[in-house]
């Protein structure tokens, strides 16, 4: 039987990792159609029967990077024996992450389409639930810390990961701009010499 007509196959996973690097270095505005076809390996038929659109491979990239890249990062949170100490190791953990050389700099999910009139709702609204989920996972490591009695039951647990989380999202720019680890270690440590105030605490 001919094989005239039939689609060529390829390694799905690893076109989609090829497609989320590609956005994740350029954006979603900033990745064309052929930009992504050739890190993919694909024409744009394959993408698209693959895939469904770009939109829709750029939502998928996303979900594939929040599922392989940094897990350890939010794995701190959960297994780190204080709030504090979670903190830091998850700052820590995203100074190392953000500054590899071997992948692009910074986060994804912060860098991937900032503007919601640059790019479709559908993506500014997966990314900002994405950051939102984020933001929830420090609050509740922080209430967590208040119900163990590490941290006063004062402390505004939400306005306390507002700041963590802000100091995250500028790690990520700070890397895509080219700072070094060490740079973004001096980031956590301004971040962490606010921990006293930001906590309420006099604990170091």
């Amino acid at each position: 039987m001919s094989e005239r007509g039939r689609p060529r196959t390829f390694d799905r996973t690893a076109a989609l990792r090829c497609a989320m690097e590609v956005f994740w270095a350029r954006g979603y505005e900033g990745a064309s159609m052929s930009d992504l076809t050739a890190a993919m390996g694909i024409n744009s038929p394959s993408l698209y029967a693959a895939f469904g659109s770009k939109e829709a491979l750029f939502l998928e990239a996303t979900d594939f990077y929040s599922r392989t890249e940094g897990a350890d990062i939010w794995l701190a949170l959960e297994e780190a024996p204080t709030a504090r100490l979670a903190i830091e190791q998850f700052l820590c953990l995203t100074a190392k992450a953000y500054a590899q050389t071997d992948r692009p700099q910074g986060c994804l999910i912060t860098l991937g389409a900032l503007h919601q009139d640059s790019s479709r709702g559908a993506i500014c609204d997966d990314l900002r639930r994405r950051r939102a989920e984020n933001h929830a996972a420090l609050r509740k490591r922080l209430e967590r810390g208040v119900a163990e009695g590490e941290l006063p039951a004062s402390l505004d647990c939400s306005a306390a990961a507002t700041f963590y989380a802000t100091v995250q999202h500028g790690m990520s720019i700070q890397a895509r701009d080219g700072a070094s680890h060490s740079a973004l270690l001096a980031t956590v440590a301004g971040a962490m010499a606010a921990w006293r105030t930001m906590a309420g605490t006099d604990r170091a």
